[in-house]
């Protein structure tokens, strides 16, 4: 049996968020997290998510990440 996961929940203006890093570091640990993140439809995802909540959101790099996202040779990972 999996030991209970450890989620830090943030309130602000009476909704409540979870970290989706610790959602999957619970899951199957760091190699889950950057498999997903290897994924092209969560770099889709993450993409219109920046569009539309990241005034200072940097197009021309996030391009280049989002063209290599689902090739065997891409690689991505999340530093804390």
């Amino acid at each position: 049996m999996r030991p209970a996961a450890a989620f830090i929940i943030i309130s602000s203006f009476w909704e409540n968020y979870i970290c989706i890093t610790d959602m999957l570091k619970a899951k199957d640990g760091d190699f889950f997290v950057t498999d997903w993140l290897r994924n092209r439809n969560t770099m889709e995802f993450l993409g219109v998510w920046e569009r539309v909540y990241n005034p200072n959101f940097n197009y021309g790099e996030f391009a280049t990440i989002r063209n290599q996202s689902g090739l065997n040779s891409f690689k991505i990972s999340v530093n804390s």
